[in-house]
């Protein structure tokens, strides 16, 4: 493959920001090219846990109920604590963890799929849409100028120019592309070392077999971690190693089974082990999310400890934010000026789970850390659902400094998801949801319709129970408009005050 190639969006990085972001911009009619120099998708059962805001994404992609099979055999949800070893002395129980699902926050409930299940799916559906992803294919150099950005890609020994309107850095924490951007990062940095050991045994005995089982260890002998996937007999054992004191090279199989024997209390465990690797646990975010035409997602925008499972699920939203407002202004929808919320609005985001997963690091791995200076524990349900987005796509009146609120009592004002409500449209019950693939005005007084723009999606809706009415506090004359991401971006109590108004905010919203 010699020759030059021309397409809107290049996305480096196959992971599941990338993934997410490719599919996305498929989805749209944007034409994306991914590449990455793995050889496939990640064979690692990492990343597990699907919050009730990533299945809504991923509904929207269709393959909300193929990753949902990923759970198969974990019916009975999570089991987390921090304790000495699988059945001997608990420090501490996550109870938030197992909450059940509330089926009036999302039409979704939450999922336990890992990673390795994931990818496939995304990069099937990625490429069912139009996507073109290649592995085994690595960026070379990375040049912008004012009219695109040229990068030089290397393919079984072959290196070629890919011309972009756009580029999306989704490598990874050790990705290139944020440096060939030149943007720095910041945070506490490295927190410690792993060797992560993945391994085949018959646990049943010692773990309660339909659950998702996750144990932070604190034992005389090591620190560190066990899950057991929903794979059978298949398991995730991590030892902490000081860097100062040794390396990985110093956990050889038979010590990391030895250390298997104590985790799990089981002194006669002969494990199949499978893949003993070296991985640093750190937390940082990226002094900047774009550089010009280049962005940066997922954990090439910022890397969290997985005390919290929120890595992942934060890679998903990266990808699928930026997707559709590059879609936007690629299409000519909206102005350029619409990239600015991507920042604005996605980095305070991973901020807050990058400092949560640190808080929960500290509770849960490192007691001795805690201090004054440990950012305060996040409400993940607050943080998924109730977050709200600052920037020149949303139009904030009020004064409320706030970064979250409680999903359960939404207040609907601009900025926050607007809420899962069912109404009936187009004679059937719906999830209001499904209702936002553009740019939506949610309304139950029909004088709206007449000054809606004819690119403005106006739902014929009606509110058998009147939830539409008092969840989104609109009452029976005003509306909320609502970008295509599910965002709030107007609210008003009041009926259309000209006919040009709407217009207008709608032109402001999208920097026409």
């Amino acid at each position: 493959m010699g020759d030059d190639r021309r397409v809107q969006v290049l996305v480096v990085g196959a992971g599941l920001s990338g993934l997410t972001a490719a599919l996305f911009l498929a989805q749209q009619g944007v034409s994306v090219l991914g590449i990455s120099k793995h050889r496939g998708t990640s064979p690692h059962p990492k990343a597990t846990g699907q919050t009730h805001r990533t299945m809504e994404v991923l509904r929207r992609a269709g393959v909300a109920d193929e990753v949902l099979a990923g759970e198969a055999g974990l019916g009975g949800g999570l089991v987390i604590k921090v304790a000495e070893s699988l059945r001997g002395r608990v420090f501490h129980s996550i109870v938030h963890e197992d909450d059940e699902w509330d089926a009036t926050l999302s039409p979704e409930r939450p999922a336990l799929a890992s990673q390795d299940h994931v990818e496939p799916v995304l990069l099937r559906r990625a490429r069912e849409l139009g996507a073109e992803v290649l592995f085994e294919t690595e960026l070379v150099s990375l040049a912008q100028d004012d009219d695109g950005v040229t990068a030089r890609v290397r393919s079984a020994g072959d290196e070629y120019a890919v011309r972009a309107d756009y580029v999306i850095g989704a490598d990874g924490h050790r990705g290139v592309v944020r440096g060939f951007a030149g943007i720095g990062r910041q945070g506490p940095g490295e927190l410690t070392r792993h060797v992560g050991v993945v391994f085949d045994a018959d646990l049943t005995a010692h773990i309660v077999p339909d659950k998702l089982t996750l144990f932070y260890l604190r034992n005389p002998a090591f620190t560190g971690a066990f899950v057991a996937t929903n794979t059978a007999r298949r398991n995730v054992f991590t030892i902490e190693y000081d860097p100062a004191r040794e390396s990985a090279a110093d956990y050889p199989v038979q010590r990391c089974v030895e250390l298997l024997r104590i985790a799990t209390d089981a002194p006669d465990l002969e494990p199949d082990v499978l893949e003993v690797t070296a991985w640093e646990m750190a937390a940082w975010v990226s002094d900047r999310f774009r550089a010009g035409r280049v962005f940066l997602v997922g954990d090439a925008a910022k890397v969290t400890p997985p005390t919290g499972g929120l890595g992942g699920n934060t890679a998903i939203g990266d990808g699928f934010d930026l997707a559709w407002k590059l879609a936007e202004v690629l299409k000519g929808e909206a102005g350029v000026g619409l990239l600015d919320s991507y920042e604005a609005e996605r980095r305070p985001y991973a901020k807050l789970v990058v400092d949560g997963s640190y808080a929960n690091y500290v509770q849960r791995f490192a007691p001795h850390l805690a201090g004054p200076d440990v950012p305060a524990e996040v409400d993940p349900m607050h943080l998924t659902l109730g977050y709200r987005c600052r920037s020149n796509a949303v139009l904030i009146e009020d004064t409320d400094p706030s970064p979250m609120e409680d999903p359960a009592d939404p207040s609907a004002r601009p900025g926050f998801r607007a809420p899962h409500v069912v109404v009936t449209h187009n004679g059937r019950e719906v999830s209001t949801v499904d209702l936002f693939r553009t740019w939506t005005l949610v309304t139950l007084n029909p004088d709206w319709r007449a000054v809606a723009a004819p690119s403005l999606h106006v739902p014929a809706v009606t509110d058998p129970t009147g939830a539409l009415s008092t969840r989104y506090r609109i009452g029976r004359t005003g509306a909320a408009l609502v970008r295509p991401d599910g965002v709030i971006a107007h609210h008003t109590t009041n009926p259309p005050a000209s006919p040009t108004a709407l217009t207008t905010t709608l032109h402001t919203l999208k920097s026409l």
